[in-house]
């Protein structure tokens, strides 16, 4: 039975849908205002494994995954400002660039992909639902007068504030630096409509012109596209606290209902032991990663750490993902997948590893033992490979891994070209011209003289050809005297 580590309980639990007919999750998707950088990878990732395996247990059918959009924010107003441009026009711009990175990276599209601007009404009537229940209230008269039109939640009427944080109301309440003049009644109160200043981008409300802020967004577009009560709700642990905090607060007060059953959170990724982020101005855009290395690759390394794991980023553990799928790659080198047996103890024990939180390191284990297996075979019994490399194929498929056809892993693009997302394996077509404009046709043909080379002991010409092609970034794989493949180093 699948069990989740449920952060609301801080401890693990068999998870048990609300309706196994309609499994719904939520996650917090990107403030679209600059590319996507690692950390945003690892949470795209990591829920599509989520997404994915709930669809296995469960069917596809019966899984309604929701990821949002925040579309109008402090940090978007500021950058289309800085670039001279409309927001709709740099929204809609940062938003196409981060799905050609999720399809990069092999992510399934959400069921759903709601953004802040076009769920404004239900996001200003739970503002009011608030209001009129005593949680929420509007700046007065005798307050800073540029917070006149502001609304607060006020954090002192929610009894359970600090149950997903874990964190106690007093000792924030004594940490936190407010203003003398302040429009807020306490500290800890945040805001969820903000008065229209000049030249932003404003909505009519009971409370006059304004805009949301950012906690309240996320509470009505889940409310809104999965009911008051779900299953999962998922994000970065940076959001535990207090994003997701002030979620609960909202939504619960507004419906009367729990919120969240299960409160799942990604690690950091970290470089040289520090957290990535923009702020910190330490991390890598997933542009640039994919510059230097395959997109598949990249999914791979994410997922060999556990998701609630720091996940530590070098160029090293990249390497090691690198040579961990050609070694899955070379399994299924030369191989026709065909369903049927000789898998299900393999099948077992992944679906054992994923069964305990999503536990992908377990996982990748055993599809490690089954390429062993195939290789082990090879050459003895090509009915036994052909089922095991199916297995390996369909097992891997559930970590959105091993989907391309191996001549196009290994000899496909290079990273330097950007990708628009995993080829099918049924992919047979290759690039005609390679990144280093080294043909391919003329791969074949040094490779067909090398051959003959070898064949007539000519062992210099045939090192020169061999260096020739390492030269390019070409890797020669001799399976016999007449049996040569390449790929890319």
């Amino acid at each position: 039975m699948l069990q989740i580590h449920n952060n609301l309980t801080k401890r693990k639990e068999p998870f048990v849908p609300i309706d196994p007919k309609n499994v719904r999750m939520y996650v917090c998707g990107m403030t679209v205002y600059d590319l996507c950088h690692l950390g945003h990878a690892r949470v795209l990732v990591v829920f599509d494994v989520v997404y994915r395996y709930l669809r296995r247990v469960y069917g596809a059918e019966h899984v309604t995954y929701v990821r949002n959009v925040t579309d109008i924010d402090d940090k978007i107003i500021a950058r289309a400002n800085e670039r001279g441009e409309k927001i709709e026009q740099l929204t809609e711009h940062f938003i196409a660039e981060m799905t050609r990175d999720a399809d990069a990276l092999g992510v399934l599209h959400p069921g759903e992909e709601p953004r802040a601007t076009r769920h404004m009404s239900e996001i200003i009537d739970m503002i009011q639902t608030l209001v009129d229940k005593g949680y929420a209230y509007q700046a007065g008269k005798g307050d800073r007068a540029d917070s006149l039109g502001d609304v607060y939640y006020d954090v002192s009427r929610f009894e359970h504030y600090g149950q997903l944080s874990g964190k106690n109301t007093d000792d924030l309440r004594a940490g936190a630096r407010v203003e003398v003049d302040v429009a807020k009644q306490d500290p800890l109160d945040f805001v969820l409509w903000k008065s229209a200043k000049p030249g932003e981008p404003c909505w009519e409300s009971p409370w006059g012109k304004g805009r949301p802020g950012w906690h309240i967004e996320c509470s009505a577009m889940a409310t809104c596209c999965l009911g008051n009560h779900f299953d999962i709700h998922g994000g970065g642990l940076d959001l535990q606290f207090p994003h997701h905090e002030n979620e609960i607060a909202q939504s619960e007060a507004a419906t009367g209902e729990k919120f969240v059953n299960v409160w799942m959170h990604n690690g950091f990724v970290r470089l040289d032991e520090e957290k990535m982020s923009k702020s910190l101005g330490n991390f890598f855009t997933i542009r640039e990663v994919l510059e230097k290395y395959d997109a598949e690759v990249v999914r791979f390394f994410i997922l060999n750490s556990h998701y609630r794991s720091p996940l530590n980023y070098s160029d090293k553990h990249l390497d090691e993902a690198k040579a961990a799928l050609t070694t899955f790659y070379h399994a299924l080198r030369g191989v026709t997948p065909v369903e049927g047996g000789n898998g299900q103890a393999y099948a077992v024990r992944f679906e054992a590893a994923m069964d305990d939180d999503f536990n992908t390191p377990e996982a990748i284990a055993v599809l490690f033992e089954l390429a062993r297996e195939i290789n082990r075979l090879r050459g003895s019994d090509a009915q036994a490979v052909d089922r095991l490399a199916a297995e390996l194929v369909r097992l891997g498929g559930c970590l959105g891994l091993l989907a391309r056809d191996p001549e196009v892993f290994f000899q496909g693009r290079r990273p330097t070209e950007i990708q628009a997302g995993c080829a099918s394996r049924t992919t047979t077509t290759h690039n005609a011209e390679v990144a280093s404009g080294f043909p391919e046709a003329k791969i074949k043909i040094l490779i067909e003289a090398r051959t003959e080379a070898r064949k007539n002991k000519d062992w210099a010409e045939s090192d020169r050809i061999r260096d020739e092609l390492a030269a390019q970034g070409i890797v020669l794989e001799d399976g016999g005297p007449q049996s040569t493949t390449w790929r890319w180093e």
